[in-house]
């Protein structure tokens, strides 16, 4: 007689086993129909699962992210089943959840084209609508073997025989479809309503790209069409925002084959940069950094210490010379331990915060760089702090204060906070990883802050805060990151002169603002869709002459404004100037001073905003104080 424990912790008794389906029929006809599975005793399952003792469950709908994720791999189902029935050739290999969607890849002897994707997507209704029922069965691996090689589905198979002969493995079948798959799903194909499919890659089976190229097609798919449509219309704004098309539009940066991963920075691009670069640097000596530099190649032999070429030895570049192997730096740490290590310290030197622009390089997957934000070539605004144990809540606190009217200067006011801890590989004790991870957790908790845990995805030498921002699309960013580091001073010899006089090593605190600079200012770009707050935007004014007559003046208003420290350039062509103002407003340069006549008489400008609003003429004194106001407030809205 099984009892179920609710999650409100409500009891229910049945007299005999009782499915998942029967128990939400239990407690209302509208649960039932809305059930897309269970969590019983914290592991999901499917609606027809029977329960046969006591235990605790939650009845699984789309309003639950678990129930998004089961609709999205029964679409993956659905649209693996829609090609076979069009393409009945085409062998299917893998199909997962990914964000906001899924993905199948198949073997096809010919590209999948946009009107193949139509067809499918119509046939994936055609499908839902029968509503076919979803059933699980379990067969053997070797039976598995047999059937799916009667199938010609060569690709299971080799996935089927990478798997141990002695288990016993679950499939879903819906129709004609059959599949490998550990489950859940849902118990009708009439739960899908709301899926599209967006678009076609190549991808390598198995991810080697020594094996064949295969098709992945993507989808999304979510609780209702309503959300479907938003969806679909933040996937047209990101679209619109992408970097890489505003860098070009704008004239910020490029990126070539023949650097692949490495940005060209142009002359507006860089500005940007630099712009960001001074502004984090007088935050960091504001708060007690102390900036370094330190090489770009360092001999093999200080990575193979660090640990760093045993856990990141394939991502890592290197260069031979004298006989020698030197690794091109791919973080900073072990650099900045060697600073450190110059001259002996007290604990009256503690906390010591070294801060640097650090280049570093990693050897990215090509087929995973995207413009600026996955590079091979990055500069993070990366610091250590080298403190004892008894500083590293006060440290950590601090740098969450910085790091918060940071965010709130670049205009993000939504913050993320994860705590992610030990992973299997790893280096140190169990009791230093303790006494690390319970370091961040009572910081973060101190502060009243709200964070979740991601257990399992720390660094391999500690447990690290990462801090995440959501942008005007609701996507996320993870940027910033503190990690409590007990193992990395000392495998690298560094020590204190503790108060007691005996050697201590100091704990060592990684952490950055906005990480890699290449990333964040792509962030930057499509967050603002281009049109950068006043004060980082390249060019604040341009200053547009309606004559040839007033081409001096124009000049003299463009250097005064220089002068004065703002980034000002003059368009004195011989153009309408109508003509001139729209060219400028796409650039999205946030005033155009347009001056005439009557503003050369009366020294004064006529103010646009790029917005196309008119603020009239006024004196430069007054548009200085208008723009000094604006760059001041930063990003932030009010």
């Amino acid at each position: 007689m099984p009892t179920i424990t609710l999650p409100d912790g409500s009891q229910k008794q049945f007299e005999s086993p009782v499915s998942v389906h029967q128990v939400a029929e239990s407690i209302g006809p509208g649960l039932a129909k809305a059930a897309l599975a269970g969590r019983i005793n914290g592991e999901l399952v499917d609606t027809t699962y029977t329960i046969d003792g006591d235990a605790e469950l939650a009845i699984i709908t789309s309003r639950d992210d678990d129930g998004l994720e089961v609709l999205r791999h029964s679409c993956a189902h659905l649209m693996a089943q829609a090609v076979q029935q069009l393409f009945p050739s085409a062998q299917v290999t893998i199909g997962p959840v990914i964000d906001d969607g899924f993905y199948y890849d198949f073997a096809y002897d010919r590209p999948f084209t946009p009107e193949d994707l139509e067809q499918i997507e119509k046939r994936m209704q055609e499908i839902a609508q029968a509503d076919l029922p979803v059933t699980r069965s379990v067969m053997s691996r070797d039976d598995a073997v047999a059937l799916f090689n009667k199938m010609g589905e060569k690709y299971k198979v080799q996935i089927l025989e990478s798997i141990p002969a002695d288990q016993d493995l679950s499939f879903y079948q819906q129709g004609d479809f059959i599949d490998l798959c550990r489950g859940p799903h849902i118990p009708n194909t009439a739960k899908l309503q709301a899926f599209k499919l967006t678009k076609v890659a190549g991808a390598y089976w198995r991810g080697d790209s020594k094996n064949e190229m295969l098709q992945r097609i993507y989808g999304t798919a979510w609780q209702d069409k309503k959300s479907l449509k938003a969806y679909l219309h933040r996937l047209e704004e990101a679209e619109k925002r992408d970097h890489r098309k505003l860098g070009k539009k704008f004239d910020l940066f490029h990126t070539q084959e023949e650097a692949p991963g490495m940005v060209f920075w142009h002359p507006k691009g860089w500005q940007v940069w630099q712009i960001i670069e001074q502004y984090i640097r007088g935050v960091q000596n504001a708060n007690g950094y102390r900036e370094i530099k330190t090489p770009q190649m360092v001999d093999m032999s200080l990575w193979e210490k660090s640990g760093h070429a045993d856990k990141f030895g394939d991502g890592m570049f290197s260069v031979h010379s004298d006989n020698r192997v030197y690794a091109i730096k791919p973080m900073n740490c072990p650099c900045h331990v060697q600073v450190f290590n110059q001259g002996l310290k007290s604990y009256r030197d503690l906390p010591l915060r070294l801060a640097e622009f650090g280049s570093c390089h990693r050897d990215e997957p090509s087929g995973t760089l995207q413009g600026t934000m996955r590079v091979r070539a990055f500069v993070q605004d990366d610091a250590h702090i080298f403190c004892t144990e008894a500083q590293i809540q006060k440290e950590v606190i601090d740098f969450i204060d910085i790091l918060t009217e940071v965010y709130r200067d670049f205009g993000f006011n939504e913050i993320i906070i994860k705590l992610s801890t030990r992973p299997e590989q790893r280096v140190g004790s169990d009791a230093d990883w303790d006494r690390a991870e319970k370091a961040l957790a009572d910081a973060m908790d101190v502060k009243g802050l709200d964070w979740d845990l991601l257990p399992g995805e720390g660094a391999f030498y500690g447990p690290k805060i990462e801090f995440s921002l959501k942008d005007c699309l609701d996507r996320v960013w993870q940027c910033g990151t503190m990690q409590v580091d007990f193992s990395m001073p000392g495998r690298l010899d560094a020590q204190y002169v503790a108060e007691d006089g005996s050697r201590q090593v100091p704990v060592m605190l990684h952490r950055a603002m906005l990480g890699s600079f290449e990333r964040f200012i792509g962030i930057l770009i499509e967050n603002y869709a281009g049109e950068l707050p006043a004060w980082l935007a390249p060019v604040q004014a341009m200053v547009v002459n309606i004559t040839d007559h007033q081409a001096e003046y124009a000049h003299e208003v463009t250097n005064r404004l220089i002068g004065q420290g703002y980034r000002v350039e003059s368009d004195l062509r011989n153009e309408k100037v109508g003509f001139k103002v729209r060219e400028h407003t796409i650039q999205k340069i946030p005033y155009l001073l347009v001056v005439g006549d009557r503003e050369m008489e009366n020294g004064q400008v006529a103010v646009r905003t790029r917005a196309g609003e008119d603020l009239g003429a006024m004196g430069l004194d007054e548009f200085t104080a208008l723009l000094t106001s604006e760059v001041e407030k930063k990003g932030r809205m009010a």
